[in-house]
């Protein structure tokens, strides 16, 4: 076969521009610090690329959500400990209103805080973290509780935040499981139950022993008060130990991201100081092939 100058600087241009095109790719990949910067660079990288960030966005979904939990549970319980104290008081004044030495005024005086302190439970029944109701499930945007204490329709469904793959946790509290308004025996709710100690306490037929029955009543509610914040404190123990094990998690997929798509600097580097050097021996080479023809002794 015939090899003409043609042929010959042709092929030369030809490796020139693959060198120039492998000079290239190492120094985008020093640039950006990836394997790749396009699909086409690896196809493979980027289909498990997009498998393992898909991954990681899931975990940091998980990380977000945890927050949403902890902001229910920590103020839920920040609720329940100040109804907690509300209803110690009720039962203090409760104590001090069978004493045979208090009259009916001083009676009412103690039936005009145990309103006042009625009251403060509604508000507290009623406790809203941003926009939402936290005591009435679902129904976020309705209050739970109307002014006189009476329950304002049926709650929503409760409230859960999946915290993993599969895994949700419930983050609500039942405004009946805390307050306990039966709504097919009123009279059994916390809040029915303090309007009658009130109407009792003004009422001055009424005896020492009418008003010291209403302390069993009270015991049961602040005993299901405790016991749903203790439900909160489990709930909050096993949060922290998800919590720890989506961070694990996180991690884990992180580093699978970076092994995948991160370049190896230190070899891409030597790798683009051995292309130089196959350029300039490239180049060399080239000089030599393009030789002075026959036209140039011709000029």
């Amino acid at each position: 076969m015939r090899v003409t100058q043609g042929m010959l600087s042709t092929n030369m241009l030809r490796n020139l521009s693959s060198s120039y095109q492998r000079m290239d790719k190492y120094q985008d990949q020093l640039s950006t610090g990836k394997k790749i910067n396009r699909p086409s660079d690896d196809p493979v990288i980027a289909m498990k690329g997009i498998t393992y960030r898909t991954s990681l966005a899931e975990t940091e979904q998980y990380k977000a959500n945890f927050s949403e939990a902890y902001n229910w549970i920590e103020n839920s319980d920040a609720a329940l400990d100040k109804a907690t104290q509300a209803m110690q008081r009720i039962r203090e004044l409760v104590v001090q209103a069978s004493n045979d030495t208090y009259d009916s005024s001083q009676r009412g005086n103690i039936a005009a805080e145990i309103d006042q302190l009625k009251g403060h439970l509604v508000t507290i029944a009623n406790t809203q973290v941003g926009d939402k109701y936290i005591f009435n499930g679902t129904k976020t945007l309705e209050a739970p509780i109307k002014e006189d204490g009476t329950r304002n329709g049926l709650g929503g469904n409760e409230v859960k935040i999946e915290l993993s793959k599969g895994i949700y946790m419930p983050v609500s509290i039942d405004t009946n499981a805390v307050f306990t308004h039966d709504t097919a025996n009123p009279e059994n709710g916390l809040f029915s139950m303090l309007d009658k100690l009130s109407a009792d306490l003004k009422d001055g037929t009424k005896t020492n022993t009418d008003i010291n029955k209403f302390l069993t009543s009270l015991d049961t509610h602040i005993d299901k008060t405790l016991n749903t914040r203790a439900e909160l404190g489990a709930r909050q123990n096993r949060l922290e130990m998800m919590e720890d094990r989506v961070d694990e998690q996180e991690v884990i997929a992180q580093r699978i991201v970076s092994d995948n798509e991160d370049a190896d600097i230190e070899r891409v580097i030597t790798d683009l100081k051995t292309q130089e050097s196959v350029h300039r021996a490239a180049l060399g080479v080239g000089s030599r092939i393009i030789q002075p023809s026959l036209m140039d002794f011709l000029r």
